[in-house]
């Protein structure tokens, strides 16, 4: 079996651009989910969000005729590229993998909202160009020099840690011996707007496993990580962040929006990336929930963490409570989370958890950071119509 491991990462967070930057606000439990500044909120029940400061979009060196989406993305691919010290050579011989549901649909939107409003053509529709989740793997691999495999994954909220999947499968079957993967959402109307119709959003931050949670919040983010063979890594004398162990992805299609009552297609994504890793559950020391902190969610999700885990038998977060849900972005922010946690033996906290819910049989780390030791880990990432994919991390 082919060992992965990961030897760069990049993030665009609701903190900040950087990976420092992400890992400072997780150690200090900081909540990045505010009033929204990007788009009108007027007469929703909800009115925040995890979005990116204006600051830091301006700042990431990216053209401003380029999507919101697109600045995000080119901005963590390239830190994550840096960070790995991949070469012009390297990088025209590596696959590109990424998550993506959005796609340009903010610039999409002005386009819109600007001829609805004045009742003339406006010159923003060149912004369809770039609209499909498609387009973000063409501007990457273009403006980067990737040369490999060039792969787009939608999954829904699943899909960042999917393309994270897909990107070891290409590696391990030969087609690439080097991959950055990872996921990239903005903050939509479209989104904000439908997510306040199903009355999945909390008014006040959102609160994952708390008695008296009220829904999520949505974030967006950019996060990607190079996967490298692991010889190949060591042959050119670099260093990683840990190693993929292993992943599946599995699906229930159980219900359009709903998890399945069971968590039956959570389970089998958990076993079998277990087996996928060859390791035993008492071997993962914590797992990174997907925890979004809606009523459904977060009791399916801990009825099958009991179930492979045993109750109470391993510590549960969810950095959703401190970056919100960054939709397509989630799975591979996530990941860049538990590997900064096996690297730091820092759990980043759960926020505003002040009343577990007494259905929730886990030690969520409530409110402060807590150091664990660690050697193993797992993140979960869960999407509307069944999609399940988890990741087993090692130091």
């Amino acid at each position: 079996m082919t060992r992965i491991v990961v030897s760069g990462l990049g993030v665009v967070s609701p903190y900040g651009a950087g990976v420092k930057t992400f890992w400072a606000g997780l150690a200090a439990g900081t909540c990045a989910i505010r009033p929204i500044t990007l788009i009108e909120t007027d007469g929703f029940r909800s009115r925040i969000a995890a979005e990116v400061p204006a600051d830091t979009v301006a700042g990431l060196g990216v053209s401003a005729r380029r999507t919101r989406a697109d600045r995000l993305g080119l901005a963590a691919a390239r830190e994550a590229l840096a960070d790995a010290v991949l070469s012009a050579r390297d990088r025209a011989e590596t696959a590109l993998v990424v998550g993506a549901v959005g796609g340009g649909m903010f610039e999409g939107e002005e386009w819109y909202w600007e001829e609805t409003r004045s009742g003339r053509p406006s010159p923003r529709i060149t912004a369809l160009r770039s609209i499909l989740p498609c387009t973000h793997a063409e501007t990457l691999g273009f403006r980067l020099g990737l040369g490999g495999p060039k792969e787009t994954v939608v999954m829904a909220c699943a899909s960042g840690a999917a393309a994270i999947a897909l990107g070891a499968d290409l590696i391990r079957e030969g087609a690439a011996s080097c991959a950055l993967v990872g996921g990239v959402d903005a903050l939509t109307r479209i989104c904000f707007m439908g997510f306040n119709a199903l009355r999945l959003l909390d008014p006040e931050p959102c609160r994952p496993f708390d008695r008296d949670r009220k829904g999520m919040s949505i974030g967006e983010a950019a996060a990607f990580l190079v996967l490298e063979d692991a010889e190949r890594c060591r042959a050119r004398g670099a260093r990683h962040h840990g190693e993929l162990l292993g992943a599946a992805v599995t699906t229930d299609a159980h219900h359009v929006t709903a998890p399945h009552p069971e968590g039956e297609g959570m389970v089998r994504a958990m076993t079998q990336a277990l087996r996928a890793a060859q390791v035993a559950p008492h071997e993962i020391g914590y797992v990174n929930a997907h925890g979004t902190g809606t009523l459904q969610n977060d009791r399916t999700e801990a009825l099958a963490l009991a179930r492979v885990f045993g109750a109470g038998r391993v510590l549960v977060s969810s950095t959703k409570s401190l970056v919100g849900h960054t939709m397509a972005a989630a799975g591979s922010l996530e990941a860049v989370a538990t590997l900064l946690t096996l690297q730091h033996g820092l759990v980043p906290p759960t926020a505003h958890l002040e009343h577990v819910d007494p259905e929730i049989p886990f030690d969520c780390v409530p409110r402060v950071a807590r150091e664990a030791p660690l050697e193993r880990a797992l993140s979960n990432s869960f999407g509307f119509g069944g999609q399940n994919v988890s990741l087993i991390f090692g130091r």
